[in-house]
């Protein structure tokens, strides 16, 4: 038998770990305790699988494993342990057991570093090294934001539960943004080291988890449509050398087409709902340029028109610089530099400010002023992929 790859063997064990905790939390009736449960089974299983292999049924292996240390834990409880031991596998969760882990993972009385600490440690089954190393913090930090977590939610008395009706949208905010969060950090082009943890990879397994437990909610199918559609070009952005591929000059025979009019579906079956939220109109700005066969063909005024409304929804500074770029293709460059101009306040440490008026200035003929632009963008990001697009720019005659 061929031993399992180390990728297929996270696939597995994060397929199931969420499902795993889901399960405990209502037997050993403690949110801590029942996720130390998981991760000593998801300890076992990394340690165990490579030599044995992944079994058959992975998820009541690792059910056993952990309702065996349950039980090693709490044998001296009699009524827990009573209770646990009349368990028998299969036991499978209602369909809202996982979404309730979620949203507990990302309360509101929870700091946002914990809610995506906690929501990668016990929904996606990472361990603290992994997390560790995504988010570029020493593991101590990320141990340490995950056990004051769990202590705020035991101290605190916070549910395992889905909100109330009136609590929903605020608790639901708070989710999307942490899944959001998430794939923005896995999508900026860091010139991640092979092998490394493919965050993009996790938030679509959340949002997607999401949608499928509230297929109702129109910001989670944008959400996972706007997720679905970046992560469809993803082929396309890079060169052999790991460099930044402009949208312009993508392969677009490269992008998952099949993945983009599944994202199109979503977005159309959000925009039925009639409540329209930022999430879908970043969504069906992304799909504007997706759909479109060539750059040439892309539809600028309507980009332009969504931008407006998401400026209305959730107005801030760089929706505004993006709106500003759009706008360049419907007014041209100095009508675009003269919007991207009245954000240098507010944008200055932001490398893309700099960044967008070196083109517009590029554009406009006025080579020196975008070389300054440029050097400045430079100074402001540590973002390998991004420092060598800049440079190549600098190196230009």
């Amino acid at each position: 038998m061929t031993p399992p790859t180390h990728t297929e063997l996270v696939r597995v064990v994060r397929d199931h770990a969420g499902r795993l905790a889901a399960s405990l939390v209502p037997l050993v009736g403690d949110f801590a305790a029942a996720e130390d449960l998981v991760q000593d089974a998801v300890e076992a299983a990394l340690t165990r699988w490579p030599v044995d292999g992944i079994p058959d049924r992975p998820d009541a292996w690792l059910f056993t494993v952990a309702r065996r240390r349950g039980l090693d834990a709490i044998r001296r409880e009699v009524r827990h342990r009573d209770k646990l031991a009349l368990v028998t596998w299969p036991t499978e969760p209602q369909p809202d057991d996982r979404l309730r882990l979620v949203f507990t993972c990302c309360h509101p009385a929870l700091p946002r570093s914990a809610q995506v600490a906690l929501t990668l440690r016990v929904v996606c089954g990472l361990t603290t090294a992994q997390i560790a190393r995504a988010f570029l913090v020493p593991e101590a930090t990320v141990g340490q934001r995950i056990t004051r977590a769990k202590k705020k939610i035991g101290d605190a008395g916070i549910p395992y539960r889905i909100p109330a009706s009136d609590e929903l949208a605020g608790r639901l905010a708070e989710v999307l943004a942490v899944i959001y969060l998430l794939f923005n950090e896995g999508y900026l082009p860091s010139g991640a080291a092979p092998g490394s943890r493919d965050l993009t990879d996790d938030a679509e397994f959340l949002a997607a988890m999401l949608h499928h437990l509230m297929p109702t909610e129109p910001e989670v199918a944008g959400l996972l449509a706007l997720i679905r559609l970046h992560r469809a070009r993803a082929a396309a952005r890079f060169d052999l050398n790991g460099d930044i591929i402009q949208l312009p000059h993508q392969d677009r025979t490269r992008w998952d087409h099949a993945a983009i009019a599944d994202a199109g579906h979503l977005i159309a079956r959000a925009a039925s709902h009639k409540r329209p939220g930022p999430y879908q109109l970043q969504a069906a700005i992304v799909a504007c340029h997706a759909e479109a066969e060539r750059w040439d063909d892309t539809d600028w005024a309507q980009i332009t028109v969504l931008y407006d409304m998401l400026l209305h929804l959730a107005p801030s500074p760089v929706t505004r610089l993006h709106r500003a770029v759009a706008y360049r293709y419907v007014a041209g460059p100095e009508a675009a530099l003269s919007e991207v101009d009245t954000l240098a306040g507010q944008l200055d440490d932001y490398h893309l400010l700099h960044a967008t008026r070196a083109e517009l200035l590029r554009a406009l003929g006025r080579t020196g002023e975008a070389r300054e632009a440029d050097i400045r963008a430079l100074a402001r990001t540590a973002n390998p992929a991004e420092q060598s697009l800049l440079r190549h720019r600098l190196s230009w005659r």
